[in-house]
Formats: C-alpha cells, sequence, structure tokens
C-alpha cells in the first residue's frame, strides 16, 4: 500500500517508517521540521530510507491547506497516518493557539483531503492527555474525555471529536489511537527520560515536581509501533478509539531509580512545586486493544530504559 504518515521525521514517526519500509509499503513523509527541536536529529531519523524509491520526504506544514490538498491529489494515499501535532503539556499553557491551529485546524485539513481524495484508512494519534483529571484507573476508552487539564489534552480531544464526526458524515474509516508516555530511541529531547538521562550524564541536577509519587503508563516505541500497524489492518468501517498503553504505572521516583541503573549515574534531584496542567497519574485499560487489535506490550521498563541508554551513550560522547 501506499502509506502517507504526517509528522514522520520525528519520534514515533520515524520507528512507524523504519517498520512501513521493511513490510515492502510505499511510505510517503510529511513534516514541517517544526524548531521545537533540532531539525538534524529528525534529518538523521530518516536518512536511511532518503535513497529508497519507495520512500519521499516533503517539507509541508498541515497548516497550509491548499499544499495538502495538492499533495494528496499527487499521492492519492491509501492510508493515512497522522501523528503530526504540537505536543507536550507545559508548551500547549504559553503557546495555546498555536496547539489549536496545528491539532486542531491541521487535522481538519488532513481529513478533508482524505474525504476528497477517497483515503481507505485514516489513523489518528490521540493522547492518554484526553483523560485529563479522569479519578477512575485504569483509563478505559468507555471513560467521559470532558475533564481536561491542559490546551494540549483538549486539542487531542477535540481532535477525536472532529474525526469521529468526519467518519459519520463522509463514511471515512477512522481509528484514534491514544497513546500513553512514549519512551525509546529517538526520543524528543524535551521528554523526561531522555532530559533527565542527559542531566544526569552531565551532573545536573532534575527538577522533581511535587512528591515524586506521580505515576505515568510509560510504553516503549516498539510497541506502540506494533499497535499503530495493527491499527492500520483493522478492517472495521466507521470509527474506533484505542489505548496504546503498559498497562503498568511507575511513580516518578521509581522511574528515576531504574533510569540511574540504566545510565549508571547517580541523579542530583531538585525538588520542586507541582506544575499546572499535570495529572497524578495516567493508566492504561489496554483490554479492548487486546481482544481487538491483538494488541500486546512486549518491552518492560528496565529493558526499555537499557535501549534507549545504549542510543543515547554516543550521543553524550559527540556533545563532549
Amino acid at each position: 500500500m501506499k502509506c502517507l504518515v504526517t509528522g514522520g521525521a520525528g519520534f514515533i514517526g520515524s520507528h512507524l517508517v523504519d517498520a512501513l519500509m521493511a513490510d515492502g509499503h510505499d511510505v510517503v513523509v510529511i513534516d514541517n521540521f517544526d524548531p521545537f527541536y533540532d531539525r538534524a536529529v529528525k534529518e538523521r531519523n530518516l536518512a536511511a530510507h532518503q535513497a529508497s524509491s519507495r520512500f519521499q520526504l516533503i517539507e509541508v506544514d498541515i497548516r497550509d491547506r491548499e499544499a495538502i490538498t495538492a499533495l494528496f491529489q499527487e499521492y492519492q494515499p491509501d492510508t493515512v497516518v497522522h501523528l503530526a501535532a504540537k505536543a507536550g503539556v507545559r508548551p500547549s499553557l504559553l503557546h495555546p493557539l498555536d496547539y489549536i491551529e496545528v491539532n486542531v485546524n491541521g487535522t481538519v485539513n488532513l481529513l478533508d483531503a482524505a474525504v476528497k481524495y477517497k483515503v481507505g484508512k485514516f489513523v489518528f494519534a490521540s493522547s492518554s492527555s484526553v483523560y485529563g483529571l479522569n479519578d477512575k484507573v485504569p483509563f478505559s476508552e468507555e471513560d467521559p474525555i470532558l475533564q481536561q487539564a491542559s490546551p494540549y489534552g483538549a486539542t487531542k480531544a477535540a481532535g477525536e471529536a472532529i474525526c469521529r464526526s468526519y467518519s459519520n458524515c463522509y463514511d471515512l474509516p477512522i481509528v484514534a489511537l491514544r497513546f500513553f508516555t512514549v519512551y525509546g530511541p529517538r526520543q524528543r529531547p524535551d521528554l523526561a527520560i531522555h532530559k533527565f538521562a542527559d542531566m544526569m550524564l552531565e551532573q545536573r541536577s532534575i527538577p522533581i515536581f511535587g512528591n515524586g509519587s506521580t505515576c505515568r503508563d510509560y510504553t516503549y516505541v516498539d510497541d506502540i509501533v506494533q499497535g499503530i500497524q495493527a491499527a492500520i489492518q483493522y478492517c472495521k468501517s466507521g470509527y474506533d478509539m484505542f489505548n496504546l498503553g503498559n498497562d503498568r504505572p511507575v511513580q516518578l521516583m521509581e522511574l528515576v531509580r531504574s533510569l540511574e541503573a540504566a545510565v549508571g549515574c547517580a541523579a542530583q534531584l531538585d525538588w520542586l512545586p507541582e506544575q499546572i496542567g499535570d495529572v497524578p497519574q495516567t493508566w492504561a485499560d489496554i483490554s479492548k486493544s487486546r481482544t481487538v487489535l491483538g494488541y500486546e506490550p512486549e518491552v518492560e521498563l528496565q529493558v526499555g530504559l537499557q535501549r534507549f541508554a545504549a542510543w543515547l551513550a554516543p550521543r553524550q560522547l559527540q556533545k563532549n
């Protein structure tokens, strides 16, 4: 098939591209190389595919409606995996309008093009942030998602609602996937595991917000890619949504101790007040994903952190 991956030069996107290319598919990546972090990092993520005739990389912003429509007309993708987004809870507090323009308006541009050019399957990357201040754990797809804790979570919930409406109005098969705290090689440098590891190795103190008891359902990137591939193959018409997590919440201080073991370096802690927009815990109920998609996370946290540390080590040497 021909698969279009938005945000395909990023962390999760580039791992998905690796898997799709390995399976023999034609892949078109669109990415705007947002300056949120170094462009060269994203270029390295896709360097292995640049010479392939089955791969195309196009620099375009999903907010550019005309460019997106022209791109769909030219490439006629069978499947769209929409990963491109403004990500992160805390930055969304500073720039909420940017998040709405990209995560909501950009998604509408893609959906309109998908309807016009009769895309066979649209996969929307959502987030555990849609659950917001949900008190019930683990989080189930049947739980209400009206208690948003941040503008980022609100834009992802809005994206899901828009996807559902397009599926209803235009009979476009859409699957929304709620990712839970993804980590692994190529992880964005601003995310906790990558940031903490850098700070440990550089003997800088790491920020601990609150009392260190917040919990996250850390999910290794290969498991997430497995779930995306299963969603692509999921043939049900209409709209559906699934949690992709690890079904094992880990306290922040447990993460820090596990990361210390992986990188071989002790952490210096800087205790700070709780952050606006943070939620106390995330925990994925993955029973629906297991039953319907055959999704089964395989990588335990300690193993995943060791793989991440092995990937990070040569980059730290280059920095030094």
